[in-house]
């Protein structure tokens, strides 16, 4: 009975361990919240005055924007199939860009730490432009058209795309990496034969989504003068044809869904 007695948990210690991790999350949340509360009272979402002041001026932009007017549908074709080129074409960049700088910048493949520190910063500087003040800089650069885009769409998801890259590198088995060092592998045979196919899926995964992301981006780039379907749009804008303006927003919206639905098969089939 006593060695019964001591294998039994004992439950008064489990619990007493749940219950402080409990109030750990407890406290984290309420932290969260009040943070949540102050920032939108800092940007005067409680302010109830400007929305009704807002509000009719809401409805009369409603008003305008309905029936969406479709008639220059056969004008977008072209803008629409440049952003999807655009957003294919700054994908493909992107993970050519991001594939190397991510082995620099995960731990486990990186050839040294300082290595490894100056390519996590260097994403973090990536990222921390938005695509589209990286779109009017490269417009100033090269001229109107795609080719801004897809550098802005490339150059800002290296940031990311090799970010996540990285996360899932650090994460492989070191079984296989460590076999692969003890046959004398050399460091590129080691990332191609115990890395690389550890992580494909993901990689893929991560790839795909960020297409799926980068075609909506393209629609905004396109309003800096990126070209595209964006271009279309801010046209519009100008021009207070808000009709048209709700027109070619139902357009995109239709083109992501179909993007997103291409997406998610492609990933059905990687798995």
């Amino acid at each position: 009975m006593d060695a019964a007695a001591a294998r039994r948990p004992d439950y008064t210690a489990i619990l007493a361990a749940h219950r402080v991790r409990a109030g750990r999350q407890l406290r984290l949340v309420l932290a969260v919240g009040v943070v949540c509360i102050a920032s939108l009272a800092l940007t005067g979402f409680f302010d109830a005055q400007r929305f009704i002041e807002g509000a009719p001026a809401i409805a009369q932009l409603a008003s305008e924007m309905v029936p969406p007017d479709f008639a220059r549908w056969q004008h977008w074709l072209r803008p629409l199939l440049d952003t999807l080129a655009m957003s294919i074409a700054g994908t493909a960049l992107a993970v050519i860009l991001s594939l190397p700088l991510a082995l620099l910048a995960a731990p486990n493949t990186t050839p040294h730490p300082v290595v490894y520190r100056a390519a996590r910063t260097l994403l973090a500087a990536l990222r921390s432009v938005p695509e589209i003040i990286l779109g009017i800089l490269f417009v100033a650069a090269v001229g109107f058209g795609a080719l801004p885009g897809v550098l802005a769409l490339a150059c800002h998801s290296v940031g990311m795309v090799a970010k996540f890259y990285a996360e899932a590198i650090e994460h492989v088995d070191p079984k296989p990496i460590e076999a692969a060092r003890a046959a004398g592998a050399s460091p590129l045979q080691v990332i191609t034969h115990a890395v690389l196919p550890q992580v494909l899926p993901q990689l893929a995964d991560i790839t795909i989504y960020r297409w799926e992301y980068h075609f909506r981006a393209s629609a905004v780039l396109g309003i800096v003068g990126a070209g595209g379907i964006g271009f279309e749009l801010m046209a519009a804008l100008r021009l207070i044809k808000y009709d048209e303006v709700a027109a070619i927003l139902l357009t995109i919206l239709a083109c992501v869904v179909v993007v997103d639905g291409i997406g998610a098969m492609l990933r059905r089939k990687l798995k």
